[in-house]
């Protein structure tokens, strides 16, 4: 009998726990952690102190943005599954054969996202601008950081 209790009581447990991993929370999904909102989150916004005017341009650009590059991130989406999928069947030689195609979608989103971060840094002000450089040079040090932990 008590053994029942522990049982129910752990599986409740895993269940909820699950359910509150797998919930949808407000400005953390991933939408908001992908930038779905373009280069420019609301945390970020706040931090910049945008106007209205500068949010919304901001806006519509990533919003033209993701409408002009839509192809070109549908095949980089393509190539990494494909990538993926060699990887987990052991296909080296398709895996040494897709590498050419990844460094050369990854180099070209690159200059897709600069070009992209230019007409962003077009629209802040100065000090703005100095603000936003600093955001981007700090979450790069982050990134470089988990890359030499790995």
């Amino acid at each position: 009998m008590n053994s029942k209790k522990w049982i129910t009581g752990i599986a409740v447990l895993a269940v909820s726990a699950s359910l509150a991993i797998a919930a949808p929370r407000k400005g953390e999904g991933w939408e908001s952690h992908r930038g779905h909102d373009g280069l420019m989150s609301e945390k970020l916004a706040a931090k910049l102190n945008l106007t209205d005017t500068q949010k919304q341009q901001i806006k519509d650009l990533n919003t033209q943005f993701r409408q002009d590059n839509k192809a070109t991130f549908e095949s980089f989406h393509q190539t990494m599954q494909d990538a993926r999928a060699a990887k987990e069947a052991n296909d080296t030689a398709k895996l040494n054969a897709l590498q050419p195609t990844i460094d050369a979608q990854k180099a070209q989103m690159k200059q897709l996202r600069d070009a992209q971060d230019a007409k962003v840094l077009a629209l802040l002000t100065p000090d703005q601008q100095a603000q936003y450089k600093a955001f981007q040079a700090e979450r790069a040090a982050k990134r470089q950081q988990k890359r030499s932990q790995q």
